[in-house]
């Protein structure tokens, strides 16, 4: 075993020669680097809500679905979060990683060709390449490449559009609508993760853009997370009947996994309260994104064509992005630097994630301190 581990030091070497070496940080200073984008986290009736049910509903239910883990607050959830997204039915999973992988490793086979934005994120590629389809990868957000490859595939296989609706390191959205366009012109199959935009998008419900862009019904599996705007943890994935069930006979990822703990469930139901009452946490979110990317902006620093609550700034070379991050750190500001494989190599930056909860003043500050940073390190992209 002594020579397997002196090559994993090797290994780390290498890594860290090249900028990319990572470790795990304690959060310090102003939180602009998680995905809570509504605030929901620090919500004083989340913590009442699953207070409350810590004495009446179980603390776990320690077995997979298919066995003794299904309890009727999973299936009252998922009913709701099914009228939530517009769809006929949900299911729930632990992580929006593994709903990802469900989906894409179930729905999708080998005869088929499975036509990918290069931005998308890890989960949707790892899904892609686990479902042994042929892949087509086109450049970011250009759909008319998408089509071509689309109606370039062999007769009788199923085509697949997959694409995210609010892009994760870039911030920009993706035209939904043109998406499902091209998916039936085509004859293909629409598949969302929506992840980012759950929670923010959509003027009656709140569910992401793909209520914004009304493709609730166009779309054969919406992926969505609890972990980002919701403030919690846990996935699912909203569709059609018939792809939820299917889903629960054949989709890996869920079989196999212990259900979602049932105190979870109850921060959930508070959550999507939150979002109903309080719409103007998603206002407001928006409104402080643009502001941050305005004053950016007028410093003369580039934030990409990012529209949501997502701000990058572009750095270039990874050592130049860690120096960069860590001077905005000592000003008092949690934003980190994002690296190969999360981004293209060259493109390292700075993602800021902006909050409901944030003031004007912090987003004024942060500003200055992404330009002060700037003048130190001047590979920020302008």
């Amino acid at each position: 075993m002594k020579g397997f581990l002196d090559e994993i030091a090797e290994r780390l070497r290498g890594i860290e020669a090249s900028g990319l070496l990572r470790s795990l940080q304690a959060p310090e200073g102003v939180d602009f680097s998680s995905n809570d984008y509504l605030g929901l986290s620090r919500h004083p009736s989340l913590r009442a809500r699953i207070a409350e049910a810590i004495e009446s509903w179980p603390i776990s239910a320690p077995a997979s679905r298919l066995l003794r883990g299904n309890l009727p607050e999973h299936e009252a959830l998922e009913a709701r979060l099914a009228a939530f997204k517009g769809t006929e039915a949900a299911l729930l999973f632990p992580s929006g990683y593994q709903a990802n992988l469900a989906v894409l490793t179930t729905l999708i086979g080998p005869a088929d060709l499975a036509v990918s934005d290069e931005r998308n994120h890890a989960s949707i590629i790892d899904g892609l390449r686990l479902s042994g389809s042929r892949k087509a990868i086109y450049p970011h957000l250009e759909l008319r490449e998408a089509e071509r490859a689309l109606r370039s595939r062999s007769q009788g296989s199923h085509g697949f559009l997959v694409t995210e609706s609010l892009f994760s390191m870039d911030g920009d959205i993706a035209p939904l609508d043109r998406c499902a366009d091209v998916a039936e012109r085509c004859g293909a199959t629409l598949i969302i993760d929506d992840a980012h935009a759950t929670g923010i998008y959509g003027a009656k419900r709140g569910s992401g853009l793909s209520e914004e862009h009304g493709v609730e019904h166009r779309a054969v599996a919406i992926v969505s997370t609890f972990g980002k705007a919701l403030g919690l943890a846990g996935a699912f994935v909203a569709g059609p009947r018939v792809v939820i069930d299917y889903l629960v006979n054949k989709a890996r990822p869920f079989i196999f996994s212990t259900a979602v703990p049932p105190l979870l469930l109850a921060g959930i139901h508070a959550a999507l309260d939150a979002v109903a009452a309080e719409p103007w946490r998603r206002r407001r979110v928006l409104e402080l994104a643009d502001r941050l990317r305005a004053a950016l902006r007028n410093g003369g620093i580039d934030n990409l064509a990012s529209a949501g609550p997502i701000v990058p700034v572009v750095v270039g070379e990874n050592e130049h992005a860690m120096r960069v991050a860590e001077a905005v750190r000592s000003r008092g500001f949690d934003v980190r630097a994002i690296r190969p494989p999360s981004v293209a190599p060259g493109t390292a930056r700075l993602r800021i994630s902006v909050h409901a909860d944030h003031t004007d003043a912090e987003i004024d500050a942060l500003a200055q301190a992404i330009a002060e940073a700037a003048t130190e390190a001047p590979a920020i992209a302008r």
